[in-house]
C-alpha cells in the first residue's frame, strides 16, 4: 500500500505541500492559513490515514520531538492526572511522551534517565526522588534541557513547577482548628524532600500559631512499608488518655491507607475523627465522608513544565523558571465541626 504524502493531501485540497505542512505542524496562525482551509487539509489526511515520517522530521530538525516523563509512581492518580495533562500539552506542540515511573527508588531514577537520554528525547520532565540531586546536577552538566515537576531541590539552580506546600498545609491545619479541633495529628512520608519537608513545616507552625505547640503528633511511614507504618502511625495517633481528634495526611496516597484502616477499626468520620489530606482522588469521592483536600493546580502545573521546557530545549541559554502555583482547599464533610 502506497503511504500518503503531503504532495496527495495537498492535490485532493487543491493547495500547495507547504500549506498542508504548516497545518499539519499546527503552524497555521503563523502562515495565516484561514480555519475553513485547515480543518479541510485535516479532514482529508484522516480521511487518506496520513502518518507523518517522523524519523525524516528528526534529521531535518536535529530533534526527535520526543519528550522523557519520571515521575515518582504513574498508579499515583496526582502523577497519572499530570502525566496525562504533559501528554495532551505536548501533543498540542507536536512532542511524543515517554514515561517512567522511579518508585521513589535513586537507583531506578538514573536508570530511567539513562533510557531516556539513549532514546534520543530533547528534554526531560522530571519528579525527582530522595538522593537524586547528583543526578540533576550532571543533566546540568550535560547542559540537558530538563524541568522538576511537583518538587526540587533548593540547593540547586533548576526550572522547577511547584506549589507552595507550607502555605497550603498551614491553611489545612489552620481550618481543622476552627473547627474545634484540640489534638491535631500528621501523618508524612520519612523524607528529606523539600516539599515534605515544607508540609511537615506548615502543620507545625499552624499549631504554633494557634498555641497548640504542645500537641504536636508528627508521625512518619517509609514509602516501601507503606500498609505496615500507616497502622502503627493510626494507633499511635489514636491511643492513650488524649487520642487525636483530627489528621492531616501529607499526600493521597497517605491519606487512601490511613481511611482503609481508620475504617477497619470503626472510627467514624468526622464524629470521632477529622481528616484532611493533600491531593485529590476518585476514591475519595466514594469514602461515606467525602475527603477534604488540598487541590493542586495539575492542569496548570502540567502546561507550565511543557512550555518550559520546550523554550529551553528551543534555547539552551533560556532563563531558569522558578514557578510557585497556589492550591485551593476543597472543604467537604471529613473535617465537620465538633
Amino acid at each position: 500500500m502506497k503511504k500518503v504524502s503531503l504532495k496527495d493531501i495537498a492535490t485532493e485540497a487543491g493547495v500547495s505541500t507547504a500549506l498542508v505542512s504548516y497545518v499539519l505542524t499546527n503552524k497555521e496562525k503563523e502562515a495565516r492559513v484561514g480555519e475553513e482551509i485547515a480543518k479541510k487539509i485535516r479532514e482529508i489526511a484522516r480521511k487518506l490515514n496520513y502518518q507523518p515520517n517522523h524519523i525524516a522530521r528528526s534529521l531535518k530538525s536535529g530533534r526527535s520531538f520526543t519528550i522523557g516523563l519520571i515521575v515518582a509512581d504513574i498508579s499515583n492518580p496526582f502523577f497519572a492526572n499530570i502525566a496525562r495533562t504533559i501528554e495532551d500539552e505536548a501533543k498540542r506542540n507536536n512532542y511524543t511522551v515517554i514515561f517512567g515511573s522511579s518508585d521513589e527508588n535513586v537507583d531506578k531514577s538514573r536508570d530511567l534517565i539513562n533510557v531516556l537520554l539513549n532514546r534520543q528525547v530533547d528534554g526531560l520532565i522530571i519528579t525527582p526522588t530522595e538522593g537524586s540531586e547528583e543526578q540533576i546536577n550532571q543533566l546540568k552538566a550535560q547542559k540537558v534541557p530538563f524541568v522538576l515537576i511537583d518538587r526540587f531541590f533548593p540547593e540547586i539552580e533548576a526550572s522547577h513547577i511547584a506549589v507552595n506546600n507550607y502555605e497550603a498545609a498551614y491553611n489545612a491545619v489552620s481550618h481543622l482548628v476552627k473547627m474545634g479541633r484540640k489534638r491535631i495529628g500528621m501523618v508524612a512520608y520519612k523524607t528529606t524532600l523539600h516539599h515534605i519537608s515544607e508540609r511537615k513545616r506548615g502543620y507545625k507552625e499552624a499549631l504554633q500559631a494557634h498555641h497548640m505547640t504542645g500537641n504536636t503528633l508528627l508521625k512518619s511511614a517509609r514509602y516501601s512499608h507503606l500498609k505496615e507504618d500507616i497502622k502503627i502511625s493510626i494507633d499511635q495517633l489514636l491511643s492513650g488518655r488524649h487520642p487525636a481528634d483530627a489528621v492531616f495526611f501529607a499526600t493521597n496516597s497517605l491519606a487512601m491507607e490511613g481511611l482503609k484502616y481508620i475504617n477497619s477499626l470503626g472510627i467514624r468520620i468526622p464524629d470521632q475523627l477529622a481528616v484532611i489530606t493533600f491531593d485529590e482522588g476518585e476514591a475519595l469521592d466514594l469514602f461515606y465522608s467525602p475527603v477534604t483536600f488540598v487541590r493542586q493546580p495539575i492542569l496548570e502545573m502540567g502546561k507550565a513544565a511543557v512550555r518550559v521546557l520546550l523554550e529551553e530545549i528551543k534555547d539552551n541559554k533560556k532563563e531558569i523558571e522558578h514557578i510557585c502555583i497556589d492550591t485551593a482547599l476543597v472543604v467537604r464533610k471529613s473535617c465537620g465541626s465538633r
